[in-house]
């Protein structure tokens, strides 16, 4: 039964449309990054940096993860025939599952993919860091899935709650209050990059590896049982 609400998940994320839109999303880092790559000889390793940091994981990833978690259940909730789902003879936290999967199915290899290619501009770059470049970006699209999977389920605003969240508290409180980077899924995309190969990331940024890695599967899991309790207790229409 979870091998077909997955493959239900699946059809409904990787929609033609969506592909199309979350495609060009991705794109754009790269592009950009490519042409500053090509346009400035000097410290092409600092460009790509940048790029891969200050785009695609503190904008571009969450914003595609947004994008696919959010309408997981949100879509459903918001058209009132999460009922059809929620009356199968399946446990809650299969249906949490299959969605979650869905998400990172679709997202997971993108946004790895973008993070490769940002991070191998540059000739001869090491491959260690493009491995930490991979590792990083997809754990961070397992744990915003998590995060936006349940704000579909108890906000039909989840798209707003996750432009604030990405905008406010990623991008700027986190940046000039170091306290508040615990708290933080890029900091734990970018501790988990910096840990594994070093000085070619942001340290400034960075907490530290194995805090990283403990924060990341605490905010996952935490946020999937909070969307089974969400599933659970919520009335259907």
């Amino acid at each position: 039964m979870i091998s077909a609400l997955f493959l239900l998940a699946l059809r409904q994320s990787a929609s033609p449309r969506r592909l199309l839109l979350l495609g060009a999303i991705s794109l754009f880092p790269v592009g950009l990054t490519y042409l500053l790559v090509r346009l400035g000889e000097a410290d092409q390793s600092g460009t790509v940096e940048a790029g891969l940091e200050g785009l695609v994981i503190s904008l571009v990833l969450p914003l595609v993860t947004m994008v696919l978690a959010s309408g997981a259940f949100g879509n459903e909730v918001e058209d009132r025939t999460l009922s059809l789902l929620t009356t199968k003879p399946v446990p809650r936290w299969s249906l949490a599952l299959a969605k979650l999967m869905g998400t990172i199915a679709v997202a997971g290899p993108i946004m790895v993919a973008v993070s490769v290619v940002v991070t191998a501009l540059p000739p001869e770059r090491d491959g260690g860091v493009i491995l930490a470049a991979a590792v990083g970006s997809a754990v961070g699209v397992i744990v915003y899935a998590s995060v936006f999977t349940w704000a579909g389920l108890v906000t039909t605003r989840a798209l707003a709650f996750g432009l604030v969240y990405v905008l406010l508290w990623e991008a700027l409180i986190t940046t000039f209050l170091s306290g508040t980077r615990y708290l933080s899924v890029r900091s734990y995309i970018i501790g988990i990059m910096h840990g594994m190969e070093g000085s070619p990331f942001n340290g400034d940024l960075a907490i530290g590896y194995t805090t990283a890695i403990m924060g990341s599967v605490a905010v996952t899991v935490l946020f999937f049982a909070l969307a089974v309790r969400r599933l659970t207790r919520m009335d259907v229409p």
